[in-house]
């Protein structure tokens, strides 16, 4: 298993990432909470990691914090609650924040993520509410952030990744962009937005 990583941030496009450890590229999938928080191109960054591999697909997955980590993995112990599912809570809400709305029961809020039907959010909430206790944010690495050519297509992508429809992608992306944005500012206020 490989549980952490401590490379060079080669490249970054949401929801993927390149890191160069000794060499070697290792591409990790990573939800927008870590995006966020990612040093420039060509800085060191660490990350905490978690190796799936389920039939003839094996993917990586990269946090910058250990309790982004622990909550994808809770969230994907609940019935119909995927790798997918995992990373679109942790690019719609913070830890804390999750963890405030399943311990009040806040269903409503729970199905404004994408991908969380009101059965899945009162399963997120039944089963996960003694489990996130205790998760707290940890301490994230520097910001920094990447340059793109197009911040607006490359939110829309992050948008559709996560499971937002194209016609909604293209509202939230319209309705959040301002002259000077970068990707990850575009995304931000775009998610904020649709949780509304």
């Amino acid at each position: 298993m490989i549980g952490r990583l401590r490379g060079t941030l080669v490249a970054k496009q949401p929801p993927w990432l390149l890191v160069d450890v000794g060499g070697v590229g290792y591409e990790l999938e990573a939800p927008m909470s870590t995006f966020f928080d990612l040093p420039e191109l060509g800085r060191e960054v660490h990350l905490c990691t978690h190796y799936a591999a389920k039939d003839d697909t094996v993917v990586l997955y990269g946090f910058l914090r250990e309790a982004e980590r622990s909550l994808f993995r809770n969230l994907q112990k609940v019935s119909g609650v995927g790798a997918k599912t995992a990373l679109a809570v942790l690019s719609g809400v913070s830890v804390d924040e999750f963890a405030r709305l399943v311990q009040t029961g806040d269903i409503a809020a729970l199905t404004r993520i994408p991908g969380i039907g009101k059965k899945t959010a009162e399963r997120m909430v039944v089963e996960l509410r003694d489990r996130v206790d205790g998760i707290g944010g940890g301490v994230p690495a520097a910001a920094g952030g990447a340059t793109a050519a197009d911040p607006a297509t490359e939110a829309g992508i992050a948008l559709q990744a996560l499971g937002y429809k194209p016609a909604e992608v293209t509202r939230l992306v319209r309705d959040a962009s301002a002259p000077g944005d970068r990707a990850e500012d575009i995304i931000r206020k775009a998610l904020k937005a649709a949780l509304r």
